[in-house]
């Protein structure tokens, strides 16, 4: 068996074995393509106008207050949002929003909308398991991403055209090709949407390695020459868990007035500030942090952290993307670049094309897969139907 031979087998039972699975992380990859953005849409309507120059924002505990009202349940963050009069608080597994100047309760986040992500997302990540299954879902997509991989790079060195490269061979291989018969346009389709989606799918299954395994995580940093941080065990990502789930039931400490002052200095550390996000604390003491956003919400380069100590307003830490170190900075472009939210709307759209691709990728091999199987069964019966019966007595002949 040849080299290429054995490649090409690889390539086809592995896409069989893992097709299924590769198809739903695929198509629910479109799906969540542009999330952040639908959500912001859908919820815009409940931002407000701009509040009046000499406005004066309500104290933190009275929004609190207001939020639990509307959500039922004692909010773990408050969301500030620039040229707009409403804050937003995640409550009760909602999102509700408070006039932040008023502390009239103006609604609750598009909850279908929401229910509808989260519902994709749980396909995306654990094959739609839930509870303690989960663990198992997100082993088989781990192990589905690996051996996408694997296809990947096999199908790149299979596309290589065989023999002289000429024209035709080329042509056939990296462009569409009109008025062919289910099987060449499934071979074509095959190949073009493989050659043209390689590099964005490549990075998108070496990314979602990085996501779905501590070893690789870890590997990023070694590579930068970093130490990669303690494993969070609380939750993925570095959210939810227990950690959140504590937050939830410690309630909310009634001293929130030292942290007032802080909103403001938190609003001039960056001028040009969409969102500022404060995680309520359970605690009185400690400094108290804030996540700014310059952008939508999934670029880390617009993202930093501002940390400072609730009794002086001194800042304690300034952290932004350019100032992490490497290790960080790779595990984070790696993180963004799989929904390619790294590179904003284009690099969204490109993960999107990528992620379609790898659905028609699906779609045409198991289709030519079928067509080989079958020829394979259709050639088997004609050879058996043509085969001499020979006679178990003497082994002549009796056909």
């Amino acid at each position: 068996m040849t080299l290429r031979k054995l490649i090409f087998w690889i390539h086809l039972i592995t896409g069989v074995v893992a097709g299924l699975v590769i198809l739903i992380m695929s198509f629910t990859g479109v799906l969540l393509a542009y999330e952040k953005q639908i959500v912001s849409w859908a919820d815009s309507g409940l931002l407000g106008e701009a509040p009046p120059s000499d406005a004066k924002r309500l104290p933190l505990l009275t929004l609190v207050e207001k939020a639990k009202e509307t959500g039922g349940a004692a909010p773990t963050t408050l969301t500030f949002y620039s040229g707009h009069r409403a804050v937003s608080a995640a409550a009760g597994g909602a999102t509700v929003y408070v006039d932040a100047y008023s502390g009239e309760a103006i609604g609750t986040g598009s909850t279908g909308v929401r229910e509808f992500f989260r519902s994709v997302t749980s396909w995306h990540r654990y094959v739609a398991l839930s509870g303690d299954n989960r663990a198992t879902g997100k082993s088989i997509t781990g192990a589905a991403n690996l051996v996408f991989m694997a296809i990947v790079l096999a199908g790149l060195f299979l596309w290589i055209p065989r023999g002289k490269w000429n024209w035709k061979s080329v042509r056939t291989v990296t462009w569409f090709r009109t008025n062919l018969n289910s099987k060449a346009r499934n071979f074509n389709w095959h190949n073009v949407f493989g050659l043209w989606a390689a590099i964005p799918l490549f990075l998108i299954v070496l990314s979602g390695t990085v996501i779905s395994y501590p070893w690789a995580s870890n590997l990023v940093y070694q590579l930068a020459g970093t130490k990669p941080p303690a494993q969070n065990r609380a939750g993925e990502g570095g959210g939810g868990g227990r950690g959140q789930e504590r937050n939830r039931n410690a309630g909310t400490p009634t001293n929130l007035a030292s942290i007032d002052p802080l909103v403001a200095i938190a609003e001039s550390q960056a001028s040009d500030w969409k969102t500022i996000r404060l995680q309520i604390p359970t605690s009185e003491k400690g400094p108290v942090s804030f996540n700014i956003d310059r952008g939508a919400g999934g670029n880390p380069r617009l993202r930093s952290t501002l940390t400072m100590d609730r009794g002086t307003g001194a800042v304690v830490a300034w952290e932004k993307f350019e100032t992490q170190d490497a290790g960080r900075r790779a595990r984070s472009w790696l993180r963004f670049v799989h929904t390619g939210e790294f590179y904003g709307i284009a690099g969204q759209t490109i993960a999107a094309i990528a992620s379609f691709a790898a659905c028609m990728l699906v779609w045409t091999g198991f289709a030519l897969s079928w067509r080989r199987f079958a020829s394979w069964v259709a050639n088997r019966k004609i050879k058996i139907a043509t085969e001499p019966i020979e006679s178990p007595i003497d082994g002549t002949s009796l056909s």
